[in-house]
C-alpha cells in the first residue's frame, strides 16, 4: 500500500513540474515597463487569459523595443511565431482599444 502512495506521489510532483514548465516565459522575463501595457486576452484565440494558465513570451525584433506577449496556451505561441504580424497588429488595436478606454475613465 505505501508503494501506491509513493507512486502517486511522484506522479503528481511530475505532472505538477510540467505545469509549472507550461506557464514560465519562454524566452526572457517581462519588464515591469512591459507589464503595464498588457492586455488580458490571448491575440491568437480570443481567450481571456487565466492566472497559472499563461504563456509569456518576449517578442524581439531589430530595431525595436522588445514585446511582452501573453498566450493562453503554447499552441497560440506556435501560431504565433508561424505569423507574428498578423497578430502584432491585433495586438496593437487591443492596446489602443485599452488605451482609449483608460483615457475615457481618466476624464469621467
Amino acid at each position: 500500500m505505501n508503494t501506491l502512495r509513493l507512486s502517486a506521489l511522484i506522479a503528481f510532483a511530475v505532472i505538477q513540474l510540467n505545469v509549472s514548465e507550461t506557464v514560465r516565459a519562454e524566452d526572457t522575463p517581462a519588464t515591469s515597463r512591459n507589464e503595464k501595457s498588457l492586455v488580458n486576452v490571448c491575440i491568437v484565440s480570443g481567450e481571456h487569459l487565466q492566472p497559472g494558465e499563461i504563456v509569456t513570451y518576449v517578442y524581439k525584433e531589430s530595431g525595436h523595443p522588445d514585446r511582452t506577449i501573453r498566450f493562453c496556451c503554447r499552441k497560440c505561441l506556435a501560431r504565433f511565431k508561424a505569423d507574428p504580424d498578423t497578430y502584432l497588429k491585433k495586438l496593437d488595436q487591443l492596446e489602443a482599444d485599452k488605451r482609449e478606454k483608460s483615457q475615457n475613465l481618466k476624464e469621467q
